[in-house]
């Protein structure tokens, strides 16, 4: 398929799927370009009469509603200036928010606005002085079971750190269903886009090559479908 279609037929089933699968739509939503959102975006009405917005907005019912509706809806500045003062003043929110807003951060006005409309570069240089202000990552503050949220800032702010973890998680022998599909979702959409980047960071965290993983993990034809992407990307 063409990726837009692809990443629309994604979001589609994932709705279908329920909650579970929202991940698969906050991984699109963050880490595809401005126009590459927007394409599948087009490919949606297209497909299925209807926006992607919309449909979230229908089917998404608990608190991460106008978070994901955001994010899909997103249009960002893809260029390579950051305000710097901006940016700290911007880490020291996110700081606030989090003591002050407790389980329901999804809903606070200044986190959904800082997430999905700032670049990334600006989203990445925020991430890092709240390190520099706070001496912790800030997913490090977020509650451990608030999993949207913290796939919302680490495929926005290290989109390569969180491929890994994604697919180290899929390689797992007793992963389930969800998480297993990401194995095929991600080599299949990153191969020609940051696969080499990907690989990189793997091999930092887990002392081993993904292809090597993939080798122990996967037989057969599957196997050497996905070495050939990796190998194609690398």
């Amino acid at each position: 398929m063409h990726p837009w279609e692809r990443d629309a037929r994604m979001i589609k089933e994932s709705l279908i799927k329920g909650p579970k699968w929202y991940g698969v739509i906050i991984e699109i939503a963050c880490t595809r370009s401005s126009e590459e959102l927007l394409g599948a975006r087009k490919a949606y009405h297209s497909l299925f009469d209807r926006s992607i917005e919309e449909d979230v907005a229908h089917r998404v019912t608990d608190v991460n509603r106008n978070l994901l509706v955001a994010l899909v809806s997103s249009y960002r500045y893809q260029g390579p200036k950051v305000h710097a003062e901006t940016a700290k003043a911007e880490a020291k929110i996110l700081a606030n928010a989090i003591k002050s807003s407790g389980n329901e951060l999804e809903k606070n006005a200044e986190v959904l606005r800082i997430l999905t409309t700032r670049s990334k570069a600006s989203l990445q240089a925020i991430f890092k002085h709240y390190k520099e202000l706070y001496g912790k990552n800030i997913e490090e503050d977020l509650n451990q079971d608030d999993l949207i949220l913290r796939d919302t800032i680490g495929s926005l702010g290290y989109p390569h750190i969180y491929f890994s973890k994604v697919l180290d998680k899929a390689l797992n022998v007793k992963a389930d269903e969800y998480t297993k599909d990401a194995l095929t979702r991600v080599v299949v959409t990153r191969a020609d886009i940051d696969m080499k980047g990907i690989n990189e960071e793997y091999q930092k965290l887990y002392g081993i090559s993904l292809s090597q993983k993939i080798e122990e993990i996967t037989r057969g034809s599957y196997k050497e479908f996905l070495l050939t992407l990796v190998a194609r990307g690398n």
